[in-house]
Order: C-alpha cells, then sequence, then structure tokens
C-alpha cells in the first residue's frame, strides 16, 4: 500500500498501483486545512487505511504549519480519540 499526495487529497494505492481509497481536503485560507472526506474500497476496510489517511493529513498540517478542521466524520472521530493530534486540531 501506498499514499500518494496529490492537488487537496491523499490517495491511497493498492500493490497494483490502483486508487482504493481517498482523504480529500480544502484550504480556508493560509492558515486552516478542513479534512472533508475519507474513503477506503469496502474490499480494503478493517485494515486501519483510513486511519493512515488521516495521520498523512495530521503529518502535512504540521509540516505546513495549519491547524485542521476535520468536517468528515470519520476524521472527527479519530481526532476525538486520538489525543496526540491535538496540536493540530483548530479549536
Amino acid at each position: 500500500m501506498e499514499i500518494k499526495e496529490e492537488k487537496n487529497r491523499f490517495v491511497l494505492l493498492n500493490d497494483a498501483s490502483r486508487e482504493i481509497g481517498e482523504m480529500t481536503w480544502s484550504n480556508a485560507g493560509e492558515k486552516i486545512m478542513i479534512i472533508d472526506h475519507t474513503f477506503v474500497e469496502p474490499a480494503y476496510r478493517g485494515q486501519k487505511l483510513a486511519e493512515k489517511l488521516v495521520k498523512a493529513g495530521v503529518e502535512k498540517a504540521r509540516r505546513d504549519d495549519k491547524k485542521v478542521v476535520p468536517l468528515c466524520p470519520f476524521a472527527k472521530k479519530e481526532f476525538d480519540q486520538k489525543p496526540e493530534y491535538a496540536d493540530v486540531l483548530r479549536k
């Protein structure tokens, strides 16, 4: 599995380089990243792949000195359950 960054999204590729998931975001100004969508194909669920996509977003926010608004329900759950993401959560 590989995660690749494209314009305003991270793409999850399987071993055959086929897209099987994504996490998208939009920017609100220069310092806010809104995670608005996370998806993994049903056949690949249960492998913590969506968690890896959100983590990639958190790492990007840290690199770019942004705060995250987790609009997507899955991303919101991840932020609620992972106190280590508090540094990038927009309060």
